[in-house]
């Protein structure tokens, strides 16, 4: 063309979460089973929604107002009830013109920072969920910046390395965080909270979290609320049903905005998501209507609890039997339903390959060329056992190893995964 029309941060985009699934479909049509542990889906693999809650919905949608527009922030009624639920916890103090709704938080996340100036960076964690650090990413130009999280420090971040990037990168405006976080299942304590928002006061920052799975936390873990640390900073909760109900596929997600009048820069920017979302007129109505009705049944927080606790037995049962796998470490997840399993630098670079069928082994060779040593052993892992997971290098980390769920939901199978899973890395990495 005569002029170029790719924007220039079009090559940050990338979300490998779902391009092995791509990947995995050809391998289905040569034949093999794959068993999808890429992507945290609980219906996929086999939660159902309580009857109750679908019950709530299936009302919903026999009434006329399931079907009309709602205001652009969202239904009145639903941000009133989100803001008391805030407004209920100790900490910041917000209305309902502080909850703006998105079609699902990957929309909110785009649009926050495609509307962020392009030479104002987010410093986020890492390793990062990649819709965030893609899209801040994108939104620069550059690769995504990020702060360390310790995996020697049961993933912590690393307040130090935090602290020094943003004392010496002036480009920085926020901090990202995501607790509980995605991909590690780290559950970050009241302290450690509290000194994120301490650095981004002291040097004039304000403070994104993606709060997806806030009530998912579990083996004696507090799940804290942005709300409750945010003090007079600026800040963005981001949450959403769609692990909860869960209804991922309802696509509703909101922000909380806290302190937009402490700052009129923050405000401004703030009102300009607003009125990007005018231009769309509004989020879908239906899933934002159940909300209140459905976190107001006693039935929804029994719900939570039962759900918690499974997936926290799961988490031991998993690290109990990948643990004793040489030249691995697995950190116990406190929340989320995510496990990552980090190997061995040294061991990886010269892992043994699984046998493979040719045609696969011949079909899997494009998609690994020049790449990460542990993305080259997930696609080996994906060719000779099915298990289909995510390297750690996707989610922008230079350490080595892979991400999986604590979703299926079959037990006999489950277990079944995890030895698989162990058998596999033993003889790689052996």
């Amino acid at each position: 063309m005569r002029r170029n029309i790719v924007w220039e941060g079009a090559d940050q985009l990338h979300y490998e979460i779902r391009e092995i699934v791509g990947v995995a479909h050809s391998l289905e049509k040569m034949g093999l089973e794959i068993i999808y542990e890429n992507i945290g889906d609980p219906v996929q693999k086999g939660e159902e929604v309580p009857e109750w809650i679908r019950g709530i919905i299936t009302n919903l949608v026999s009434q006329s107002q399931s079907y009309a527009y709602t205001a652009t922030e969202g239904a009145l009624e639903t941000r009133k009830y989100l803001a008391n639920s805030v407004n209920s916890r100790e900490g910041c103090k917000i209305s309902e013109d502080d909850i703006i709704f998105f079609n699902g938080l990957g929309d909110a996340v785009a649009t926050v920072f495609a509307f962020l100036k392009r030479e104002a960076r987010v410093i986020g964690p890492s390793p990062a969920y990649s819709t965030l650090s893609s899209a801040e990413a994108a939104h620069s130009g550059y690769s995504h910046m990020t702060y360390t999280l310790d995996p020697e420090n049961n993933w912590m971040p690393d307040l130090e390395d935090l602290e020094n990037k943003v004392k010496y990168n002036d480009a920085i405006a926020g901090i990202l965080l995501i607790n509980p976080d995605n991909p590690t299942g780290a559950v970050y304590p009241l302290e450690v909270l509290e000194k994120m928002v301490d650095i981004a006061r002291r040097y004039d920052l304000f403070v994104i979290c993606d709060e997806t799975y806030s009530h998912i936390v579990y083996n004696g873990a507090e799940g804290i609320h942005l709300s409750r640390v945010i003090g007079d900073v600026p800040g963005i909760a981001m949450r959403s049903i769609s692990k909860e109900y869960p209804w991922p596929g309802g696509r509703c997600g909101w922000i909380e905005v806290f302190n937009r009048e402490k700052d009129e820069n923050f405000n401004e920017f703030i009102k300009t998501l607003v009125n990007a979302k005018r231009l769309e007129v509004c989020s879908t109505t239906l899933p934002q209507l159940s909300i209140p009705i459905t976190y107001s049944d006693p039935r929804y927080w029994e719900h939570m609890e039962a759900r918690n606790k499974r997936f926290g037995e799961r988490a031991k049962e998993a690290v109990e039997i990948l643990s004793k796998v040489e030249g691995i470490r697995v950190n116990l997840p406190y929340g989320a339903f995510y496990l990552t399993v980090l190997i061995d630098e040294e061991r990886i670079k010269s892992f043994k390959k699984l046998p493979m069928p040719g045609e696969i082994n011949d079909f899997l060779s494009e998609p690994i060329k020049n790449s990460a040593p542990d993305k080259k052993l997930v696609y080996n892992l994906l060719g000779a056992t099915g298990i289909c997971s995510v390297p750690l290098s996707g989610f922008c980390s230079e350490l080595s190893g892979f991400r999986v769920t604590l979703l299926e939901n079959d037990d006999e199978k489950r277990v079944k995964i995890w030895n698989t899973l162990a058998d596999s890395l033993t003889k790689m990495l052996g």
